[in-house]
């Protein structure tokens, strides 16, 4: 897809760009958010979270927003002391992980139900995860603190 560029305060860009809704997006995602963070200096470990949690939120776009097949917009807008990246995902029905049930770290595997080990992870590595749903459209926002 193409690429927008909006300025934004801090001298930081804001760069959008759109990935087919498939698992085999994940590479050219993976490189536009390297792309974007390029001269940031953020170090590996902030790198290797947002690759991770992006991995997890566009996967579950794709498996369980299936009803649409329209591209998903990435969106990241580094700034001094954090790293915004937004997904949206366009005419999809709702979707809200607060409603799914909490995972139980603690109990024996073979007593936890499958599904929303990502997500717990997902949640635990960042310091803002919000999902807002208006109009048929699903923005997911991840929100990772850094320090420089």
């Amino acid at each position: 897809g193409g690429e927008v560029l909006l300025p934004r305060e801090e001298t930081r860009m804001r760069r959008e760009r759109t990935f087919q809704k498939a698992i085999s997006s994940l590479g050219g995602v993976f490189e536009f958010l390297a792309d974007c963070l390029a001269e940031e200096d953020l170090g590996e470990e902030i790198e290797f979270c947002l690759d991770f949690v992006l991995e997890e939120i566009f996967t579950n776009l794709v498996k369980h927003n299936e009803s649409s097949r329209n591209e998903v917009l990435v969106a990241v807008e580094p700034a001094r002391d954090r790293v915004l990246v937004e997904l949206t995902d366009f005419e999809v029905e709702p979707f809200d992980p607060d409603t799914a049930p909490e995972v139980d770290v603690s109990a024996p595997l073979e007593e936890r139900s499958p599904g929303g080990l990502g997500l717990h992870l997902v949640k635990s590595m960042v310091d803002k995860l919000t999902y807002e749903y208006r109009d048929r459209n699903l923005r997911v926002t991840i929100c990772k603190n850094v320090s420089r």
